[in-house]
């Protein structure tokens, strides 16, 4: 449901009283009459505090004191959850920066305004905005500390790691083609462990063999229980330069797939290029028998590793998959931009499908399908999911497109 433009609080936060009046003007005749207005990052701040959290922070950049970078940064540290709107004199490259930062900071930043203030271009700034679902409660407790090499070996062998799937979509069609599988830690103290809190300890232990092999393993038998369904689905799966210097992982790969009754055509491996490759040998060979075998290679998180044309040069890769950090924002972001249209211009010529991770919203979704980029992943599809709630997600996702 749509919320009234006077029923959205707006804090304006800078340090130039004449900008406040501009701002604040401007906005009571695009109907926007609940406007706070601060002279400092430290008032704004205060503000939060004392329960009058807005829906919009509108900041400038260059202020005495707190400046508009340590401003977010309290922000994020507060856990705020409205939206941002950068508003500032600097150049575009220092906007687009503090752009980025917010979103690495994972605040909702709707883009930036040059000054002198535009009324038009605020306009169009607000109507990207979606009002946010209430972050939900978790009931188990945070991770507030590592876990240890012990804890995971414990875990695997407990079996407490699971797989969730998050939809890979055709842009021209709208059609699922397949899924990515992510590996999930159902922590008995801890709750959902992602990622983030355990691969690296995995990895810099021994033990990213046996979590690769489970949720293979996994991600294979489910895609065989949706074929069963009738979904056609491929899956991707991601691996560690851990596992590339196993001589014999293909044959583990392949074993797998022919247990679960899934062609190797159907499994793509993903790769972070950024961990390409300080012993070639040894991963090359792996990698080149892979894709012998009709195994798809996917290279991860491209654009942001010092050697990314290199890898494509040498391995056979056949999926490029660019990362979320250039697709964010990059419809408003001309730098952002000329690095994705670059990017989709080599891979085509090296007929390798594009994948666009990280789209999370309508702005970002038409970009990518404006440059060419075969397929999209990210929250405006869907978030990952259990297995089991896959289908009627699909359900849901065609009854919405067509």
């Amino acid at each position: 449901m749509s919320v009234a433009p006077q029923e959205i609080q707006f804090l304006v936060v800078d340090d130039d009283e004449f900008m406040l009046k501009v701002i604040a003007r401007g906005m009571q005749a695009m109907g926007y009459h609940r406007v706070l207005t601060c002279t400092s990052g430290a008032e704004g701040l205060a503000q939060i505090a004392s329960g009058a959290a807005p829906e919009v922070i509108l900041c400038d950049l260059n202020m005495p004191e707190m400046d508009g970078v340590e401003f977010l940064r309290r922000l994020a540290e507060s856990a705020y959850g409205g939206s941002i709107i950068v508003v500032s004199g600097e150049d575009m490259r220092i906007l687009a920066t503090a752009e980025q930062l917010a979103r690495a900071h994972r605040l909702d930043i709707l883009g930036y305004l040059e000054k002198p203030f535009k009324t038009e271009a605020l306009k169009e700034i607000l109507a990207r905005r979606r009002p946010r679902p209430p972050v939900a409660i978790a009931t188990a407790p945070a991770v507030t500390t590592p876990c240890s090499p012990e804890e995971i070996r414990r875990g695997l062998d407990a079996h407490e790691f699971i797989v969730y799937f998050q939809p890979k979509v055709e842009l021209a069609t709208h059609w699922v083609a397949g899924v990515e599988a992510l590996a999930r830690w159902r922590h008995p103290v801890r709750g959902i462990v992602v990622p983030d809190h355990f691969i690296s300890i995995a990895e810099q232990n021994g033990l990213i063999g046996m979590l690769t092999e489970s949720v293979l393993t996994e991600a294979v038998r489910q895609t065989s229980v949706w074929r069963k369904m009738g979904l056609q689905l491929k899956v991707a799966v991601n691996v560690s330069m851990a596992d590339l210097v196993t001589l014999d992982f293909p044959e583990k790969v392949l074993a797998c797939a022919e247990a679960a009754g899934i062609r190797p055509f159907d499994i793509t491996l993903e790769v972070t290029e950024s961990r390409l490759m300080r012993d070639p040998v040894t991963p090359l060979d792996i990698l080149t028998r892979l894709r012998l075998k009709r195994v798809g290679l996917s290279i991860d998180d491209f654009g942001t590793g010092y050697s990314n044309l290199a890898q494509l040069k040498n391995i056979p890769f056949n999926e490029l998959k660019l990362d979320r950090s250039f697709i964010q924002g990059a419809a408003h972001n001309p730098a952002s931009r000329d690095i994705l249209e670059s990017s989709v211009e080599l891979a085509k010529k090296l007929n390798m499908t594009v994948v666009a991770e990280g789209v999370e919203t309508q702005g970002d979704w038409d970009l990518v399908a404006a440059l060419g980029c075969d397929l999209a992943q990210g929250y405006f599809i869907a978030k990952p999911m259990p297995g089991d709630a896959f289908p009627d997600w699909l359900e849901s996702w065609t009854s919405l497109t067509g």
